[in-house]
């Protein structure tokens, strides 16, 4: 762990227009600067960046952070490993809390580990380049018979391994690198008969395996003999820097577009990946060689939620698309299928079309799980009831994994009108898997949900069931909608405490009289009066924090938003910053002054907005608490008399709340 004091000088260190600067090109504009969004495509810049508070904001994306978070959004990186980037730039000796000496030698042994790769990656690409044999059998296989172009090879960093045994192992101990790393990062083997050093990859062309953050964690390399003894492919073993289950060939490259096109598209091998970037299509990665892992999942799910699985069209692309299906469901992602031509593989199909083409097809042809899932199945059990009885399991083995309990309800229903097949069985046989997977208690809380919303679908027009009130309903009129949740008034009510907490305001009370108030304070003070707290954890932390520095301070004196906008918790710092730069979009035009139409002063804007957003937050909270009620009347066993007595209670609060804002309207 990174200690406190380092992370400090870090943050004192830090130019957000420096560090925004090295990747898009910043325009000044004032005493801020702005771009296009490095996170979304457009045209018109609308990402700007403020030197004098250290932050930046898209008003298109609606992106916001400080340089931390930049460079996390920018890079995938962790918060400890955008730090540790950040120092290296700024030469900050990052101090580790209690790090024993074993760590130490660790992370010295790691740093060798990587510096060797990084020069066994130009080794290999110079000796392609340079040497008779290099451009002779790798370079005519690169651009000849894969058609990958000088820019293309130059950026995957592609090469060649000598096919003399022993040659690289030898040149790299002359270079000076030690014996124990060669053999530790696979790049050497040990023979047994006399202990000397050979090459794991000789006469073989040379893909490296970048991790997330660029640095070479191993290598594959691909035969070019046509011997079928000798294998294919040979990877890099297993070492203190490359787990195979934890990397995605490609993703160093593809994470930027992934980010923008907010899905990715996983194909099976390196050329694929190649192949697929160099016509144009970037969000694009690779499993390397291996079954599709939780790990390797996880790791796209930093850059999105949204997957699409590209194969081959024959038997086995088909087996290996319902592989990875289920490994992403399990997740919590969204994934779809898409199936090439029979004749095709992602790297010919890829060299085959255009940029314009491929997305078309892909856009086109892409299907939701199930629906390919239940296509295939149902097409292979028809006129077969025992089939249609293993296929429809499947089905229900596919959604019992998803950890998302409405996203699942929503399959079970979906899956039922497809496989014409009553709801209520089906959803019983998702309990039953989930039995499996989850244990009894999960299974059986997930079907009484289930029927629980059926019957209350059923019931919705008994006696003790409102009708759901809509924005024309509402009492306060078309200032409420149905969008208006929790959450947002909880926002909010955030952003007014972090932005104006210290302004004071008039207001006219129940009876007309003008009554003077603190934002802060009133906020404080009607939250506390009912016991209401947030339910959003990041709202509940930043008012819990500016409460202890508004204590300290006292009423009136403005709470510094470096507190929030340089927080060590970087979604804290991420979410104030959104907030605090709410409203920085909006320009009131001068013509309006000129032809002297009053505009309201922040002052006067907030005198009726905070109260109107506690009185709404207190009606949603009521809102929500009848809503639960009203739901336990249609469950067996519920004391109906005290339900009743809480709701009388609970709506006759709603009433007052409701008087008071259509005054406030």
């Amino acid at each position: 762990m990174i200690d406190r004091e380092t992370i400090d000088r870090i943050y004192a260190a830090l130019n957000i227009v420096d560090i925004v600067g090295d990747y898009v090109t910043l325009r000044r504009k004032g005493t801020n600067y702005e771009a296009c969004c490095p996170f979304h495509q457009e045209k018109t810049p609308s990402f700007k960046v403020s030197p004098a508070r250290g932050i930046y904001k898209c008003f298109g994306c609606g992106k916001s952070g400080n340089a931390v978070n930049f460079v996390m959004e920018s890079e995938s990186a962790t918060y400890p490993e955008a730090l540790r980037i950040l120092a290296k730039r700024y030469g900050i000796e990052v101090r580790e809390e209690a790090m024993t000496d074993e760590d130490i030698a660790r992370n010295n042994s790691r740093e060798s580990m990587f510096a060797l790769n990084g020069w066994a990656m130009e080794y290999f690409r110079r000796y392609m380049m340079t040497e008779d044999e290099g451009r002779s059998v790798a370079l005519s296989y690169f651009s000849s018979l894969r058609g990958f172009s000088d820019a293309t090879i130059n950026r995957f960093g592609l090469g060649f391994c000598p096919s003399s045994g022993d040659r690289f192992s030898q040149e790299a101990i002359s270079a000076g690198y030690q014996r124990e790393f060669l053999l530790s990062t696979g790049l050497s083997i040990e023979r047994e008969s006399d202990g000397r050093l050979r090459d794991r990859f000789y006469d073989r062309v040379i893909f490296p395996i970048h991790n997330i953050s660029g640095r070479i964690v191993g290598f594959g390399g691909r035969t070019l003999r046509t011997d079928k003894k000798v294998a294919k492919y040979q990877n890099s073993p297993e070492s203190d820097i490359y787990n195979k289950r934890r990397e995605l060939y490609g993703l160093y490259f593809a994470k930027k577009a992934i980010q923008q096109e907010d899905t990715a598209i996983l194909v099976e091998g390196y050329a694929d990946v190649i192949s697929m970037h160099q016509a144009g299509v970037e969000n694009v990665v690779a499993s390397s060689g291996t079954s599709l892992t939780e790990e390797q999942v996880r790791l796209l799910g930093r850059f999105t939620q949204n997957v699409t699985l590209m194969f081959d069209g024959d038997a086995a692309g088909v087996k290996a698309a319902l592989r990875g299906v289920d490994v992403i469901l399990k997740e919590g992602m969204n994934v779809r299928i898409v199936l090439l031509p029979e004749e095709h593989d992602p790297d010919t199909f890829a060299r085959a079309n255009d940029s314009e083409t491929l997305r078309a097809y892909i856009k086109d042809n892409s299907q939701d799980f199930l629906a390919f899932k239940a296509r295939l199945l149902l097409g292979e059990a028809t006129g077969d009831p025992l089939k249609r009885s293993a296929a429809i399991n499947d089905m229900v083995g596919s959604i019992a994994l998803i950890p998302d309990e409405i996203k699942r309800s929503e399959y079970v229903r979906y899956c039922a009108e497809i496989m014409a097949i009553d709801q209520q069985t089906l959803a019983v046989a998702v309990a039953r898997k989930l039995d499996g997977i989850k244990g009894n208690g999960e299974a059986q809380d997930f079907l009484q949900r289930q029927q629980l919303r059926e019957r209350q679908k059923a019931t919705a027009s008994s006696l003790y069931v409102e009708k759901p009130q809509t924005p024309s309903d509402a009492p306060w009129g078309k200032s409420y909608t149905a969008g208006t949740t929790s959450e947002t008034l909880e926002r909010d009510l955030t952003k007014y405490l972090i932005k104006y907490g210290h302004c004071n305001c008039s207001a006219l009370d129940d009876n007309n009289q003008v009554i003077e108030f603190n934002v802060a304070s009133y906020i404080f003070q009607q939250l506390d009066e009912d016991n209401l707290q947030f339910s959003i954890d990041v709202y509940r932390t930043i008012m819990e924090l500016y409460r202890s520095e508004w204590e300290r301070l006292g009423e009136g004196v403005e709470v510094p938003s470096h507190i929030f906008i340089n927080h060590h918790d970087p979604n804290l710092s991420r979410v104030s910053i959104d907030l605090l730069t709410a409203d920085d979009n909006y320009v009131i035009s001068k013509i309006w002054e000129q032809k002297d139409v009053h505009i309201e002063s922040v002052e006067e804007q907030l005198a009726v907005a905070v109260p109107k957003a506690v009185s709404l937050y207190k009606w949603r909270y009521l809102d929500n608490r009848i809503a639960e009620l009203q739901a336990r009347l249609v469950v067996e066993g519920e004391d109906l008399e005290s339900i009743l007595a809480l709701l009388a209670k609970y709506k006759s609060a709603r009433v007052v709340i409701s008087k008071n804002l259509g005054r406030l309207i």
